[in-house]
């Protein structure tokens, strides 16, 4: 049986959206950065592995149901597919006018061992269903209905997705607990990743939109 994964046009595109959108520092990094800033490096990296873990629970069941949804209608996978490309415009839309995050230096979290921040990791990732609409959204853009195995090709784009995400996150997880002391006089320039990460999202969206199944 041959295996199936998107082209590598789109594999390309895909891996350049995904290294805007992880460098861009969103709540999750926001949190790793709190937490290697109070307790360490180590610290840090045990909420990483939680995030991912959480991750991959969700482009599990995002493979599972988009090729599900392909099999019951190719027009039904086009809706949610470009309603996913409208959605990206409206979190980062919604990214740009919140104001109301706190700096991760001005966080205040309670100390907890590596196991558990490995749970609490896992748990807000999980429960979080701001986490499987970006999957539903962001994925069928870079899949290629036409060459079959729907559920094998966002298993292999998230797979790619959850690896670039640990060693991003990672790298801010010893980043952060190295500098803690800097990061907390320096933690009011955090407040302008939101202009960043927006505008990261809106042309994420456009681009699918615009682009269209196949033609990337």
């Amino acid at each position: 049986m041959d295996i199936v994964i998107p082209n590598a046009a789109s594999i390309g595109v895909f891996a350049v959206a995904a290294i805007l959108l992880l460098l861009t520092p969103g709540p999750a990094v926001l949190y790793i950065v709190a937490r290697s800033v109070e307790q360490g490096r180590i610290a840090g990296l045990a909420s990483v592995c939680g995030i991912t873990t959480g991750t991959l629970v969700h482009v599990l069941a995002a493979a599972l149901g988009l090729s599900a949804l392909l099999a019951s209608s190719a027009l039904a996978f086009a809706v949610v597919k470009y309603a996913g490309a409208g959605y990206l415009i409206y979190i980062g839309v919604r990214r740009i006018l919140s104001r109301t995050d706190t700096p991760a230096a001005q966080l205040e979290l309670p100390r907890r061992s590596l196991g558990r921040l490995y749970r609490d990791g896992f748990v807000v990732n999980l429960l979080n269903p701001k986490t499987a609409l970006f999957f539903l959204a962001f994925l069928p853009q870079f899949v290629d209905p036409s060459r079959g195995a729907v559920a094998f090709q966002i298993a292999f784009l998230g797979l790619l997705f959850a690896l670039m995400g640990l060693t991003s996150d990672g790298l801010y997880a010893l980043a952060a607990g190295t500098a803690g002391r800097w990061i907390k006089r320096k933690g009011h320039s955090l407040r302008s990743e939101r202009y960043v990460t927006g505008g990261v999202f809106i042309g994420l969206g456009v681009t699918a939109a615009l682009v269209g199944n196949g033609r990337k």
